[in-house]
């Protein structure tokens, strides 16, 4: 299975922190944001990682992580998004370096306590459908909000005023190649971008979606409220460690 780290985008919501940089570059306690993605995939057994990021600070990610040896992997790969076209838009991007394979997608900005390399050594040997990952939140009307019927997954609702759930949909998702496909026939949301949510309902809708409730902690670090919380959050794991 491949990794993809998406940390393109402005970062408008941590101004002035990302006037001159990628928020994926700020530092969460002891380390750059987007050494956590890649501890993630790296534990959970992937190697072959591909990082797709955007803007005018793309060069600062070559510049901090080179090939990947710090993280004990022989290259990283790298494409760049132009624009804001969206989460599956950016995704889009990896489709050659996917090769056909099913890959574990996860946002540059999400922070994970626990290991999921259960997960994806589970889903590589299905090879076919889609996975996400649940938790429950406080505000689940920041995120991608799950419908849940039966055990199922029926909807999923991005950013609801009035969520059907507490579960929030985390920024980590497996997918089999025919993703790519499906990113193909998305038309733009409100946004003007394409959306990932729109992605997993297709899933959904096919009846090829799975789910678990991700243990451990969970956070993301897209606004000065998360990126404080995944601050203090780190360092109370540092410290137990």
């Amino acid at each position: 299975m491949k990794g993809i780290i998406l940390a393109g985008g402005l970062g408008t919501r941590l101004y002035p922190l990302t006037k001159i940089t990628n928020k994926h570059l700020l530092p969460v306690y002891d380390m750059p944001m987007i050494y956590y993605p890649i501890t993630t995939l790296v534990k959970a057994g992937i190697k072959d990682i591909m990082v797709v990021t955007g803007g005018n600070n793309a060069g600062d990610f070559l510049r901090l992580l080179g090939n990947g040896k710090e993280f004990g992997l022989k290259r990283l790969h790298y494409a760049y998004q132009e624009g804001e076209g969206g989460i599956a838009q950016a995704l889009s991007l990896a489709e050659e370096f996917a090769e056909g394979k099913s890959i574990t997608v996860i946002l540059g900005d999400n922070i994970f306590s626990g290991t999921v390399k259960k997960a994806v050594d589970g889903f590589s040997k299905v090879n076919s459908g889609a996975k996400i990952f649940l938790k429950e939140v406080a505000e689940p009307q920041r995120f991608g909000v799950p419908e849940i019927s039966g055990g199922k997954i029926i909807k999923i609702e991005e950013k609801p005023k009035k969520p059907r759930s507490k579960y929030a949909v985390v920024g980590l998702y497996m997918y089999d190649n025919s993703v790519f496909d499906i990113i193909k026939g998305l038309k733009p949301s409100g946004r003007n971008e394409l959306e990932i949510t729109d992605v997993n309902n297709h899933y959904i809708q096919r009846g090829m979606m799975e789910y678990e409730v991700l243990a451990g902690w969970w956070t993301d670090a897209g606004t000065i409220e998360s990126l404080y919380k995944a601050n203090e959050l780190v360092k109370k794991m540092r410290k137990k460690a």
